[in-house]
């Protein structure tokens, strides 16, 4: 019996026999477990690189805004505040108001000024036509005044000429004619003279011979004034002649100095060209006076929420004091900022998701554009390297991303929060 078993025991380990039991991966039903999770895992490691193979993300994203920050244009004094920190605003809406006094005095003294400038553009224009009038009424007056001159002039210088020429040769040839006659009057007197003392011609005969010897002799006389006369009469008219050619040169002055004051004719028009030129001088200063009052009476330039309120009723401002900020949250943007290994296939207009930690919620969005260059190159000191030990280090490059539609109510984004940004590349 025992030599049964030891001879079964040599049978089942028997040098140069192998064991027959099939393996586990023989069996069909654990190889289709592995086969089944190796495909499973392929899978996943498929869908998870096509998941994030057309895509790029970064948590280096900040949500931006158009900060609209409102200041004071005018110096004066805070009369009124209208809006609290924190509080939301219209487009158009008073914020504050700054004691007006001032300005309105302003206001007035530009008004006074414009009608003052309007009454004298007014009598400048009225003065252009007046003294064209005047002047062309002054230059026919001296032109009649010069014509008048000339025809007496010309009337005593024929009046000296025919004096001096026929005249005077009329009373020299009259003087002569006189002259031969009492010669021969006074000739046949003395003739007759001896003839009456011998009684040899009667008394009437003489009386006649010493009448005509009288006569002829008056004649002469007369003859002798009357060429004195026209000698007088001829140094009259040169006289004359001499004034006449005075009342020319004084006519001809006059109408010279007429045509001269047409001169001021256009200066009457430049004064009042000048004139027009201060009205719009002083309208410009009223309407710079009245901008300068309309600042006094701040309001909100688009819609928001005010932020930072640094003013109180009573609080004296300067122009250009920053008073608050008004930020719009409709018009909000997201900036994020990837590495340059993540744009090589980035480009504007590509589809975005930006996940909001504070809402666990996403918004769409679209890729606007590209910064020109890095974060570092623009920051308020960009690095630089000297030494030579160049270390390179991967940049980021700022992205600007608009949100589709801009969320609002309690999704609500406020310029400063952390989000996480997605871009679609494929």
């Amino acid at each position: 019996m025992g030599t049964n078993v030891s001879g079964s025991d040599s049978e089942i380990h028997s040098p140069g026999q192998t064991d027959k039991r099939p393996g586990r991966l023989a069996q069909p039903h654990f190889r289709n477990i592995v086969i089944g999770a190796v495909a499973i895992i392929l899978l996943a490691v498929a869908g998870l690189w096509y998941y994030y193979h057309g895509r790029v993300t970064t948590d280096d994203a900040q949500v931006d805004g158009h900060i609209t920050p409102i200041a004071c244009k005018v110096y004066g004094t805070i009369r009124q505040v209208l809006v609290e920190d924190n509080e939301h605003v219209k487009a158009g809406q008073v914020l504050l108001r700054i004691d007006p006094r001032d300005y309105e005095a302003k206001v007035a003294q530009a008004e006074a000024a414009l009608k003052l400038a309007e009454a004298q553009a007014e009598a400048a224009r009225v003065n252009v036509p007046l003294t064209f009038g005047t002047t062309e009424s002054a230059i026919q007056a001296a032109k009649a005044a010069v014509t008048a001159a000339r025809a007496q002039f010309d009337r005593a210088h024929l009046a000296y000429v025919t004096d001096s020429t026929a005249g005077i040769s009329y009373a020299q040839a009259q003087v002569s004619k006189r002259e031969a006659e009492n010669a021969k009057a006074q000739a046949d007197w003395k003739r007759m003279k001896p003839l009456m003392q011998k009684a040899e011609i009667s008394q009437l005969q003489y009386d006649a011979y010493l009448a005509a010897a009288q006569s002829a002799n008056s004649d002469l006389r007369a003859a002798r004034e009357r060429l004195t006369e026209a000698r007088r009469r001829v140094a009259v008219d040169r006289a004359e002649m001499v004034a006449a050619q005075a009342q020319v040169s004084v006519a001809q002055a006059n109408l010279r100095e007429a045509e001269a004051n047409r001169g001021q004719v256009p200066m009457r028009t430049a004064e009042s060209h000048s004139a027009s030129a201060n009205v719009l001088a002083a309208e410009a200063n009223l309407d710079a006076a009245k901008l300068q009052l309309s600042y006094t009476t701040v309001v909100a330039p688009t819609e928001g929420v005010v932020t930072k309120k640094e003013v109180e009723p009573g609080q004296i401002v300067q122009p250009g004091q920053e008073l608050f900020a008004v930020i719009p949250l409709n018009t909000v943007f997201i900036r994020a900022n990837f590495k340059e290994t993540q744009l090589a296939n980035v480009h504007p207009g590509e589809r975005a998701e930006i996940h909001v930690d504070m809402y666990g919620k996403t918004f769409p969005g679209y890729v606007e554009s590209i910064s020109g260059a890095t974060g570092a190159r623009m920051s308020l000191l960009p690095p630089e390297n000297a030494t030579g030990n160049f270390v390179k280090v991967v940049q980021r490059i700022p992205i600007r991303i608009f949100l589709k539609p801009v969320p609002t109510g309690k999704n609500t984004l406020r310029p400063g929060m952390n989000v996480e940004a997605t871009i679609f590349t494929r």
